[in-house]
């Protein structure tokens, strides 16, 4: 599990400053590349972020976000800013979180036209999950604010190309409209940030509020006005999902004698149930009513980890012989496993930092194999407990 900050990124300043105005004493942070970041913590809260600039684009917002990753090992990445309304019914704004983001120029140009080929990615489902809770709860935004005017959260995909969109009638908004017609926001970031994510195996968010109509009204004195407003709202959002974020992170590292006590419970609840009740249950061994539960063998030297990386090896061999993993996914998870392996030896915080970055963004290579990211989870925690 990350021990880092939660990592938003922004794509213009105005968006950037939105967020930054809640970080308490924000500091700069600045990598070996020229990249700076601030990082600070939530106002009132011992909620840790590191707030970064990647400008506009898809390309520049993928680079920035994997530096960040591998800079922070961050829990989440939340991608913060406005975007613009594909249909009428998202209001000025409102709040959109990316149920699964579309890199929509992907195609083939045919003698019949352009045909769609996107990429997507969905969002992570426990961030997903814990975005909507705070939606229904309804603590987020600006309190004072007029039951009708306070913003909502609206869950949907996210459409994210290389261009400004501001036409309903272009060729180019009718092709959007047609082939991606479930899509509430279009931007020109998300896809970006997310394939970082993906080859990270970081979890990403994106969280954009709604400042236009994507109609030809950019840049008037409506959209001046609501730029900042759906910016501000939009960083609510996401600092109350980040500290959430830290809060969850924080309770599933208690200590063992806490998560002892829950063990007991559940132990004695299954004991005293399950002479007449049929319990399903994956657990080590079975003794009468009586559950043995017996968790994934986890490395405590460089020595184990180095051990369990090879043994990975073998599993990676298996999932190609049998089809679950495509040749190319195999070739490039080849090369994280002896990245990993070459780090896994150093005896340094800097080198089991580097073992732990490389076992995460090879878990989002094989996301697709459930099995193989099951046995890289205990790996993935060890590099990390080992700093």
């Amino acid at each position: 599990m990350s021990k880092g900050p939660v990592v938003i990124l922004t794509a213009l300043n105005l968006e950037y400053q939105a967020v930054r105005q809640r970080l308490l004493d924000p500091q700069l942070h600045r990598h070996d590349r020229g990249t700076r970041f601030e990082v600070g913590t939530v106002r009132d809260t011992p909620c840790p972020v590191a707030l970064g600039l990647t400008s506009k684009g898809n390309h520049s917002a993928a680079v920035i976000a994997e530096r960040a990753i591998q800079e922070f090992s961050p829990v989440a990445v939340l991608f913060v800013g406005v975007a613009g309304a594909l249909w009428d019914a998202t209001r000025l704004g409102d709040v959109v979180m990316a149920s699964h983001v579309y890199a929509y120029h992907g195609g083939t140009s045919e003698d019949d036209g352009l045909k769609a080929r996107p990429r997507a990615w969905e969002a992570p489902h426990g961030i997903s999950q814990l975005a909507s809770h705070l939606a229904r709860l309804d603590d987020w935004a600006d309190p004072t604010a007029a039951p009708e005017d306070r913003p909502q959260v609206r869950f949907g995909a996210v459409a994210a190309g290389e261009i400004v969109q501001n036409s309903r009638i272009s060729a180019e908004a009718k092709w959007i409209r047609q082939h991606y017609n479930d899509a509430l926001a279009i931007e020109m970031e998300a896809a970006g940030v997310a394939q970082a994510g993906h080859l990270s195996g970081a979890p990403v968010a994106i969280i954009r509020g709604i400042s236009d109509r994507a109609d030809g009204t950019k840049n008037s004195a409506e959209d001046r006005n609501w730029q900042p407003r759906a910016a501000a709202n939009a960083a609510a959002f996401a600092i109350r999902l980040a500290v959430e974020l830290v809060g969850e992170q924080e309770e599933a590292a208690m200590p063992r004698d806490d998560r002892t006590r829950s063990a007991d419970w559940f132990d004695q609840h299954v004991s005293n149930t399950a002479h007449n009740s049929t319990v399903g249950i994956m657990a080590g061994s079975v003794t009468g009513s009586s559950v043995h539960m017996s968790a994934a063998p986890k490395a405590s030297s460089p020595t184990d980890l180095i051990t369990e990386l090879n043994g990975f090896r073998h599993q990676l061999r298996r999932h190609l012989d049998e089809g679950a993993l495509d040749e190319d996914s195999y070739r490039e998870a080849l090369t994280d496993l002896d990245s990993a392996l070459r780090s896994a030896g150093g005896r340094t915080p800097e080198s089991s930092k580097r073992t732990a970055m490389t076992l995460r963004r090879l878990r989002g290579l094989v996301a697709e194999c459930p099995a193989l990211v099951a046995a890289l989870a205990p790996m993935v925690a060890a590099a990390g407990d080992l700093t």
